[in-house]
């Protein structure tokens, strides 16, 4: 049995209402009432979190401090996801021991190069007079340095003296002032200040019961938030100096970093991780069948779409909702064979569009999408409508019972059952698949003209392919029409705005955080639906640093609230 979780339907109704009257106010004129409506309600905050580094932000740091020349030569072990983001399953990951095996690699190789005869001068603040006596001036403004970046805060007295106590006893021992400072960078970039985000937090007195992040953690939030990386010496000299504490130099600062070059990257690592590209990493096509797919497809497929996503959301400030209608698809040479679409330019972007004819539209219809989640060897209706429900309207969809006999829906061979269509039909009467089916399946069936690499076709096995659909009693025809159905879908928008919140917090939010997150969904309808403009609302937001004192994790929202499978 298949129940909406009480209270949901009303909460998006009264937040649909409530976006249209703001719009509808503005435009009339409105101007007491609106920013009225969009004041920040009260939150209750949640738990100060305890997140590792992703993969990306690993490398992004260490981009930013050293220098993007400077190699990583580590394996990263595989992400966890958790609710659908890797950003919620850091709050969860481990260090395993081959984790830390990696991490030591990793540390020091950079600090050889680092600390090498071509580069020291770069990083070293200051010159010994022989590399063989030890400096402590100059040890300790190299740590100072490195330490406030690599650690995203000013360190404490005993840290330096530790930090410097570490150095001198292995300049005691390798008798080489970098080679200590080198021993030094490796302990700094294995600690636990540098691989996790350890939030830490501050009273606030004027509300009683009430605490908000310290300044340097609200530093890192909004740093990582908006720039997918550590931060800044800017950033860091207006937490250090308690100037971040102020609203405007709070403005101010989230506006250089989303107009900085590390934002697109941010937005970049946002899609990556809600469309669940890390999945890329372990996606096989048969070659036989598929002979065009190869690695450079299949990085080229998830390029396609990171490129639309951001030139549509960031240089064209366009609305997210046309994401799922946009014909826009710029193509490299090996792409444009799968989409059968000719591409001169052998090793670059060609920017151009899907015509009409081709039935595409919107990122639901590129390869990234239609060979992400398909088999190996044929499409899949049921792995695109379960997508469809789980990335883009955050249901979430039980998996199937382990005694299923797939017999029948496998063979894609039988000319009794010839199309997807046909052999879903049957397998769906089932009475322990029938629910889940009628969920998947119409939204996906929309998606059969791509086969499972993408790419189109009018028949299966000699019939013609029905792509007639249907989502939430929303009947369509086709990807475009299932674009169409999905840019008016009210849970599209909300499902953007509570992923969005939580790729931010690296939780899920909190029963006494629902007020804030309505009010997160009506600024993003007042905005016209731009990710910017949700992005700073949450940046800029006192709900974003709050905390609950002594907050219990557990009693967080376990699954996507609008789920409307149930996983018994």
């Amino acid at each position: 049995m298949f129940v909406k979780p009480v209270g949901t339907f009303a909460r998006y109704v009264m937040g649909a209402a409530l976006a249209l009257w703001l719009i509808a106010a503005t435009s009339a004129g409105a101007s007491n009432a609106a920013p009225q409506l969009l004041a920040e309600p009260q939150s209750s905050g949640g738990p100060a979190m305890l997140r590792r580094l992703t993969e990306a932000q690993y490398r992004a740091t260490i981009a930013d401090v050293f220098g993007p020349d400077i190699p990583i030569p580590a394996r990263f072990e595989r992400a966890l996801r958790a609710e659908g983001l890797i950003a919620m399953g850091t709050s969860e990951a481990g260090l395993s021991a081959f984790a830390m095996e990696q991490y030591n690699t990793a540390a020091s190789s950079i600090a050889a190069v680092v600390l090498s005869a071509e580069q020291r001068q770069r990083f070293v603040p200051c010159a010994p007079v022989v590399a063989e006596a030890f400096n402590a001036h100059c040890a300790r403004k190299f740590v100072q340095r490195y330490g406030a970046r690599l650690y995203r805060r000013t360190l404490e007295a005993g840290e330096v003296g530790g930090l410097l106590d570490v150095a001198r006893s292995a300049h005691a021992r390798l008798n080489d002032f970098y080679a200590a400072l080198e021993f030094t960078l490796v302990g700094m970039l294995v600690a636990p200040d540098f691989l996790l985000r350890i939030e830490q937090v501050q009273g606030q007195p004027a509300e009683a019961g009430h605490s908000r992040l310290d300044i340097f953690t609200r530093a890192t939030r909004l740093s990582y938030f908006l720039t997918g990386s550590a931060p800044d010496e800017e950033l860091l000299q207006a937490a250090a100096d308690g100037s971040l504490d102020a609203h405007e130099e709070l403005a101010r600062q989230v506006d250089r970093l989303m107009s900085g070059p590390r934002y697109t990257g941010a937005v970049r690592e946002f899609f990556t991780d809600m469309l669940r590209f890390d999945l890329f990493d372990d996606l096989a096509k048969d070659p036989l069948i598929y002979p065009a797919f190869n690695p450079t497809v299949a990085a080229d497929a998830q390029e396609q779409t990171l490129r639309t996503i951001t030139d549509h959301l960031l240089v064209n400030e366009g609305d997210y909702r046309e994401l799922f209608t946009t014909r826009a698809a710029p193509l490299t040479r090996s792409l444009g064979i799968v989409y059968r679409q000719p591409v001169p330019m052998r090793n670059d972007w060609q920017e151009g569009e899907f015509s009409a004819r081709s039935g595409r539209a919107g990122i639901q219809s590129h390869v990234s999408f239609l060979a992400l989640h398909s088999h190996p060897g044929r499409s899949s209706p049921t792995l695109r409508g379960k997508a469809i429900r789980e990335v883009f309207l955050c249901q979430h969809m039980p998996d199937p019972p382990v005694d299923v006999d797939f017999t029948g829906i496998n063979d894609d061979t039988s000319t009794a059952r010839p199309t997807a269509r046909d052999r879903l039909r049957a397998h769906a009467t089932e009475t322990q698949c029938k629910g889940c089916h009628w969920l998947m399946d119409p939204a996906g069936l929309a998606l059969e003209h791509y086969d499972g690499l993408g790419t189109f076709r009018t028949r299966e096995n000699g019939a013609a392919i029905d792509v007639s659909g249907a989502l939430d009693s929303r009947e369509f025809v086709a990807a475009a029409g299932l674009g169409e159905a999905l840019s008016e879908h009210p849970q599209a928008t909300s499902c953007l705005v509570r992923r969005m919140y939580r790729f931010a917090t690296g939780r899920a939010e909190l029963p006494g955080e629902h007020a804030y997150i309505e009010y997160l969904n009506a600024t993003f309808a007042a905005a016209g639906y731009r990710v910017p403009a949700l992005m700073r609302a949450i940046a800029l937001s006192d709900a974003f640093y709050r905390v609950v004192p002594n907050a219990d994790k557990s009693i967080a929202v376990g699954h996507d609230e609008d789920a409307t499978g149930d996983s018994s």
